[in-house]
């Protein structure tokens, strides 16, 4: 498959999820969407996956050919399977790390616009401070071994990741039903552990620590939620919060939290 491919069928399934919010109401949010909010969403979702990760993992591709020259698809005779595990090492776990990291005080600032949405919905996925992903491990990473063969099992890798990221953010939660019947219970509970979920994604965004359900000092699973479960930072309550974003967040602009990181803004609880 051809990565082209893999961007049409990602873009096609967050317009999907898209459609399915707005037609539950679960999209728009006029009560709590300000100017900011539409801009920040705006330009973070068409920005990020269209500018900022294709120039990254162009740049790291040339590099590592730069640097490593004759390099070019040494790796390419490797099984898929192995290359998958590589990935999931070299993407998904760093992206983990790097998540988490990012809820310390001294980075926050990076991640704080993914966290200040007083909503939870695919309008937040990419929403985050470009500086953000443009020092993101994974895309460093995954450029060289793409420049070394890995592209064959990218593509693939790359529509898995993305529709379990999207779906986990969508208020839209596919895993609330299948919760309740007997047929889907044993399947849902070994699911929730290996990748991220709706209800367990949606406890990260919350707004009170003190509700019960938020934990956003954990769940910093982004395909594998299977991470946090052998770091010790999982919590699966099956429960959503019922209100989302930073306690304390004094106000700041869209240009702050989109393109520079502000450090002095004193939050009201450590991230």
């Amino acid at each position: 498959m051809e990565f082209e491919t893999a961007k049409i069928i990602i873009g096609v399934f967050f317009v999907s999820l898209v459609f399915m919010e707005w037609t539950a109401g679960r999209f728009l949010f006029p009560d709590l969407s300000s100017k900011k909010d539409i801009i920040l969403d705006g330009v973070s979702t068409f920005g990020i996956p269209v500018v900022v990760v294709p120039t990254m993992l162009f740049i790291s591709m040339q590099l590592a050919l730069t640097l490593f020259p004759g390099s070019e698809g040494q790796w390419a005779h490797w099984s898929p399977w192995a290359m998958l595990g590589v990935l999931l090492l070299a993407d998904d776990l760093t992206q983990y790390g790097w998540h988490r990291l990012s809820h310390s005080s001294w980075l926050y600032p990076l991640h704080r616009a993914h966290h200040s949405a007083p909503y939870l919905s695919v309008r937040v996925v990419y929403r985050n401070n470009l500086i953000y992903y443009a020092l993101m491990p994974g895309l460093w990473l995954t450029g060289p071994l793409l420049a070394w063969g890995f592209m064959k099992v990218y593509p693939f890798y790359a529509i898995v990741k993305m529709a379990v990221i999207i779906s986990a953010h969508s208020s839209v939660a596919w895993d609330e039903k299948l919760f309740g019947w007997k047929v889907t219970r044993p399947l849902m509970w070994v699911l929730e552990r290996v990748i991220s979920t709706p209800c367990t994604h949606a406890a990260h965004h919350g707004l009170h620590e003190s509700d019960g359900v938020t934990h956003y000092r954990g769940n910093y699973g982004n395909l594998l939620f299977l991470w946090d479960v052998i770091f010790g930072t999982a919590v699966i309550t099956r429960r959503r919060p019922t209100a989302f974003g930073i306690e304390g967040l004094k106000p700041i602009t869209w240009q702050q939290e989109l393109l520079w990181p502000v450090p002095e803004e004193k939050l009201s609880t450590d991230p």
